[in-house]
């Protein structure tokens, strides 16, 4: 890594690594939380999406103010420090059970990553600004990037260990442990990178901070506030309007950017809001694994552990115990429970539901299961093994003078986490539309369909704007890039919440095929458009 690339990448890959070690552990828990109905807040399957769905599209919304303010005001280095450590804070304090303090938290860690996300990002691009890195820039994303699911893969293990020695607010302490030793991490290596954290003055054309936040912020909180209000949702719930309205200033912002900017940097701009546009509809589908595919491992996968591996598991406390008992199956609310020998009303372990009776435990017994948040460790495992054949299949065609665009590898990206749909629409058939339990299996294999897909897409999206951005824009762009994330965020909330309403599942994860079939097919079709910019413009 030291050889072929710049010396800071392996601190910023550190940094990175610990960030999301914190932030999937969190997001791995944090509906299975909410729904919790003895130590979390009960909340139904469409309440915990929506809040799910709102929480992960603001975390993606504020990069834009984190980039701007990176861009023209603090720096890069102050911002990713301010970031990390208002994560830090905000995971710590989602360990007090507290519908206000969850808000609390939810808000620091909101804030916190549109000052991190974007910076750290844009900082890793300027160290492959020059002659010596810039043909190794697509490789030092993709190195990046592994380094994000090495964190994402081994958190879920601390996360499911300490929740089942402790409880939930050991898991979220520890999720701000390492935000922490992430900034350490980072702070260490601040030699190797401080040559790029360089301010960018706005240039005539670019709008002042003030400005900015009057005409564009401050009208997005008005708009918001207006659709929350509204008598009746529009799209979905009250928060998922406030959210889309809240939108809209921010959108013209970007469009007032293209317009107003001269005349050479128009192509590079309209390729990006192109392609972020377009991506909105991946987001919208991959980022159901913190709800409708937790559900799916949760409620309908066989999570059953054998008998011989229950010993070495236990002692390790990834053993999550379900106790069963014998007793009358009846829905209310919503919620699967029984009335237990006093006839008092409780909720039952909904993974007893598609259980033949034959194939229960006695009463008064249980089984031994795998954590649910562990299955959040399938994805982050894929992009940690799979990488490195994608990097080394990516050289060889280099070598033979055929590597795909990166606009090309995006489209790519689109058609292949598609498919990923399909294998998912298998699981439900197999299990008889969740009738019975689905192999894993099935879950493993959807997974690591769409983590190809994935790799095609997210660092190379990443890499893009990092090659087209104007230097006085880079970081502002790439909150665009986070935009889109956001948005697509939004969305997956906006179906998850459907899951409910869909009698046969398959057809759920039909639509999720046709929304990532529309994404491919408009790619496709601005191809040539995005590669003549490419040549143009790198």
């Amino acid at each position: 890594m030291r050889k072929s690339h710049p010396k800071a990448l392996p601190y910023l890959f550190f940094s990175e690594m610990w960030e999301r070690f914190g932030y999937y552990l969190m997001i791995g828990i944090f509906t299975l939380y909410l729904k919790d109905s003895v130590d979390g807040f009960g909340m139904t399957e469409a309440e915990a999406s929506d809040l799910y769905g709102t929480f992960i599209a603001f975390v993606f919304l504020t990069p834009f103010v984190g980039g701007l303010l990176a861009d023209r005001v603090l720096g890069y280095r102050r911002s990713i420090t301010i970031g990390g450590l208002m994560m830090g804070v905000g995971y710590c304090l989602m360990s007090v059970h507290s519908l206000n303090m969850l808000y609390l938290s939810m808000l620091l860690v909101i804030l916190g990553n549109g000052f991190f996300k974007p910076n750290i990002s844009t900082l890793l691009g300027n160290l492959y600004s020059n002659d010596t890195y810039k043909d190794k820039k697509d490789e030092g994303y993709n190195i990046f990037y592994m380094g994000i699911n090495i964190g994402a893969f081994v958190c879920n293990f601390f996360g499911a260990a300490l929740y089942n020695m402790i409880g939930w607010g050991a898991a979220f302490i520890a999720a701000g442990v390492g935000m922490f030793i992430g900034i350490i991490i980072f702070w260490i290596g601040t030699k190797h990178f401080k040559h790029v954290d360089v301010i960018k003055p706005a240039s005539e054309s670019d709008m002042s901070l003030w400005k900015i936040f009057g005409v564009i912020l401050v009208p997005s909180i008005l708009f918001g506030l207006i659709a929350f209000f509204l008598p009746e949702p529009l799209v979905g719930s009250h928060s998922t309007d406030a959210f889309l309205f809240g939108c809209i200033p921010i959108i013209f912002f970007y469009g007032r950017l293209y317009i107003k900017s001269p005349k050479e940097e128009k192509r590079p701009i309209a390729a990006m809001l192109a392609i972020f546009s377009v991506v909105i509809l991946f987001w919208a589908v991959f980022k159901q694994n913190g709800s409708t595919l937790n559900t799916w491992a949760d409620r309908y996968t066989d999570r059953e552990i054998p008998s011989a591996f229950v010993p070495t598991l236990s002692s390790l406390k990834l053993v999550e115990k379900n106790e069963y008992v014998k007793d009358t199956f009846v829905v209310m609310d919503n919620q699967f429970r029984v009335a237990d020998k006093n006839h008092k009303d409780i909720t039952f372990p909904p993974y007893y539901k598609n259980i033949p009776e034959r194939e229960r435990p006695k009463e008064g017994g249980a089984l031994n299961l795998f954590n649910t948040n562990l299955f959040q460790s399938v994805n982050p495992f894929w992009v940690v093994a799979l990488t490195p054949l994608i990097l080394a299949f990516f050289a060889f065609l280099k070598r033979k003078g055929k590597e795909p665009s990166t606009p090309a590898k995006i489209a790519f990206g689109l058609t292949i986490s598609a498919l990923s749909c399909f294998v998912m629409v298998a699981a439900v058939y197999t299990s008889n539309n969740g009738l019975t339990k689905s192999s894993p299996l099935w879950f493993i294999s959807s997974y690591a369909v769409i983590t190809i897909g994935e790799l095609f897409l997210s660092p190379m999206g990443l890499s893009l704007v990092s090659k087209l951005s104007p230097p006085r824009l880079t970081a502002l762009m790439m909150g665009g890039w986070f935009l889109a994330t956001s948005i697509g965020n939004k969305l997956s909330g906006v179906l998850s919440s459907l899951w409910d309403g869909y009698e046969n599942k398959a057809n759920f994860f039909l639509v999720n095929f046709v929304l990532l079939g529309i994404a491919a097919l408009l790619m496709f079709a601005m191809l040539k458009w995005l590669n003549n910019i490419f040549k143009e413009h790198i």
